[in-house]
């Protein structure tokens, strides 16, 4: 009874697994067809031509553009619903359009926040940030970055983790702009943890490289210095082809470093290095006038030869132009003045000064302003305190400005932590109403199973009686007929001593008679005496042999359980055509057996002969029952077309044998080859109803 309980348990384990199976199968088949439907194949379409036909105006472009949104707006998934929205924001962004841009991204972020779609909600957020980023409005591209990392620390971590360290690495870039270095060194180890655990070299380097510029903005150069040769470290891990322009990056950082440290020797040396690339010129000029004008100030402040110094900042000024990069030019302007101001040539370097003043306040470059208000002090005399309170209101409008940065990126993060907090308060609620809902509907399951289990097992206990009462119905029939084979023996063996002590003994006495006339010699006396004789001896003989069939057929047969076998293998040996021989241990007392057994061994030679007559054609099956030990073993073999055990399903004769040994605790041994036969080998434990009556019939028969 146990043993169906766990089997209906676990019938209802597995249905609901298959059930949930079966539905998140549906629902990936319905994200599959949601991302290749004709809807999204149009879509896509219209966003190609809006994208790449450039030959179109920007009026045709924008048409192809409205049509996709109202597509996508139609369809039923929000994850592509949003993703699509969301391809369309970006494609209007690369068109410049900032208005339908940050329309859209608007639209895209609220149905996000709606559907729960933390990934596409983050990435939303980035796309939104980084426009206002290139647009230097920092504080809105810091909020949008700060919201775009709440929501990805919203998914699995392995989904997000390289998403978050991206977010916390750009965060610390507009703080350390703003001077709010705390923050963004704080950021900064935020992402190095996520890049270091990633092993994303190329990121931690990033890293470690702005965390140099923080340390130099807070004129810690020591540590900058540090850190700056901490990111070299790692670009040897990358690909010369990747790590080149980032190795030019990190020596003019190093070489600036070790300049403003006035360590000018080792600052040439660095700068002189990093000049003997062939290739940096061609491929990055920007950077390379920045290195020659570094260069040139070092030799400058070293007291090297001031002609090479006036030779690299002319050179300087040349490539600068070249490349069209006026905002450049402030910093060798600024050199050049400080080393004309040393030559005597004033009015040259006053001119020098003011122009790379006036490009530093053009391009919004405060600390340039600041450095060349200094110098134009120091150079300017007569005008000095012009210079001087000019330096001293853009001094104090810098930190008032970066007051308030500071302040507002504080606001964001305490808007945010609060925000946080709801939601944090909102789960909690929305955990404990799911946990009560869990609750109740695990109750309930409970509950049902508990009145399932109940009603199964009382039907199981039902079933149970019912096997009981056919269990002595079964017996008492066997009894019945044992008594009625046992009678039929008694009268077989009655009919017998009857033949052989009376027919026999008169039959004998006849052939004597008979015999005592042989002594008359006349011819047909002597050959009717023969013939009579003869005769009654072929009645002698064939009386004796009945006798002796009968007497020895009441012996040899055991009534009960070895007569129903026989009686079911003679009456399947009938009806079917299939010549059945049947050999059974003697010694074995086979009505002292357990009822269960000879039931299912009955059951399994029946079903064994029932195979053997619909599937295996067979033209002979054999039947042995015999003891082996404290054991019995039941063989079962034909001469059928055999099967293979390993392909197909077993068919419910099959399945009812071994199922009929299981309830015996029997081994069964199914051996098959096409063509050749099979055999069905059942091992029994011999269990007996009166194990001393058994044993006392054993040693009386030995």
């Amino acid at each position: 009874m146990d043993d169906d309980s766990s089997t209906y348990q676990l019938k209802v384990f597995i249905f609901l697994l298959a059930t949930l199976f079966i539905f998140s199968c549906s629902k990936k088949r319905n994200k599959e067809e949601a991302s290749s439907s004709p809807e999204i194949d149009s879509i896509q379409e219209w966003l190609a031509v809006a994208k790449k036909a450039q030959e179109l105006s920007y009026e045709d472009r924008k048409f192809y553009l409205e049509k996709a949104e109202r597509s996508a707006g139609r369809l039923k998934n929000d994850t592509t619903r949003v993703n699509q929205l969301s391809n369309i924001s970006l494609v209007y962004k690369n068109l410049k359009d900032s208005l339908n841009f940050r329309k859209s991204s608007a639209n895209v972020i609220q149905q996000a926040r709606d559907a729960r779609l933390f990934m596409e909600l983050g990435n939303s957020h980035w796309d939104l940030a980084h426009f206002f980023e290139s647009y230097s409005v920092l504080d809105s591209a810091f909020y949008h970055y700060e919201k775009a990392l709440n929501n990805f620390e919203k998914l699995p971590r392995d989904e997000s983790l390289q998403s978050i360290g991206i977010m916390f690495y750009n965060m610390a870039r507009i703080q350390d702009s703003y001077k709010d270095y705390l923050g963004a060194e704080n950021s900064l180890y935020n992402a190095l943890k996520i890049f270091d655990e990633l092993e994303d070299y190329k990121r931690i380097h990033n890293c470690y490289n702005v965390l140099g510029v923080i340390s130099g903005g807070m004129k810690k150069f020591d540590e900058s210095l540090m850190y700056y040769k901490k990111a070299g470290e790692y670009l040897e891990n990358l690909e010369p082809s990747e790590s080149q322009n980032l190795v030019w990056i990190n020596q003019n950082n190093i070489a600036s470093t070790l300049m403003r440290m006035k360590e000018y020797s080792n600052a040439i040396d660095t700068y002189s290095k990093l000049l003997t690339d062939t290739k940096f010129r061609e491929q990055d000029p920007d950077l390379y006038t920045k290195a020659i004008s570094g260069l040139a100030y070092s030799i400058f402040k070293s007291g090297g030869d001031l002609e090479k110094v006036a030779s690299l900042l002319n050179e300087a000024l040349v490539v600068t132009n070249e490349q069209g990069k006026e905002q450049d030019l402030a910093r060798p302007k600024q050199y050049y003045a400080e080393l004309l101001a040393f030559e005597g040539d004033t009015i040259k370097a006053i001119q020098l000064a003011k122009e790379a003043h006036d490009i530093a306040k053009e391009t919004y470059n405060n600390d340039r302003s600041l450095e060349t208000l200094q110098l134009l002090g120091q150079l300017d005399t007569a005008n000095a305190k012009s210079y001087f309170e000019e330096y001293s209101k853009l001094n104090e409008a810098i930190q008032e400005e970066e007051r308030t940065k500071r302040d507002k990126f504080a606001r964001i993060r305490l808007e945010t932590d609060e925000v946080i907090e709801k939601n944090e308060i909102l789960t909690q609620e929305k955990q404990v109403w799911v946990g009560a809902a869990l609750a109740l509907i695990l109750f309930g399951a409970a509950f049902l199973i508990i009145v399932t289990l109940y009603i199964n097992n009382s039907r199981l206990k039902f079933r149970q009686k019912q096997q009981e009462s056919n269990q002595e119905i079964y017996n008492l029939m066997l009894s019945q007929q044992g008594k009625f084979e046992e009678g039929k023996q008694l009268e077989q063996k009655r009919i017998s001593e009857e033949l052989h002590d009376g027919i026999l003994g008169e039959m004998l006495g006849i052939r004597l008679i008979l015999s005592g006339l042989n002594e008359r010699e006349d011819e047909a006396s002597v050959t009717q005496r023969a013939g009579l004789i003869e005769k009654l001896r072929d009645v002698e003989e064939e009386i004796r042999t009945i006798s002796h069939e009968l007497n020895n057929a009441s012996y040899e047969k055991f009534h009960n359980f070895i007569v129903s076998l026989e009686d079911m293998i003679d009456g399947i040996q009938n009806s079917s055509g299939i010549s059945c021989s049947f050999t059974f241990d003697n010694k074995v007392n086979w009505d002292n057996l357990l009822g269960d057994i000879k039931i299912n061994a009955y059951r399994i030679v029946q079903e064994a002969l029932k195979n053997c007559v619909k599937h295996a054609k067979s033209k002979h099956v054999d039947i042995s029952f015999e003891s082996v030990g404290n054991k019995l073993k039941l063989t079962i073999m034909d001469d059928g077309v055999g099967f293979d055990l390993n392909k197909g399903k077993r068919g419910i004769g099959l399945r009812n044998i071994i199922s009929r040994a299981k309830k015996i605790h029997a081994a069964l041994d199914i051996d098959s080859k096409k063509g050749i036969g099979t055999t069905i080998t059942v091992t029994i434990p011999a269990i007996y109803i009166d194990s001393d009556a058994v044993e006392r019939k054993e040693v009386l028969n030995t």
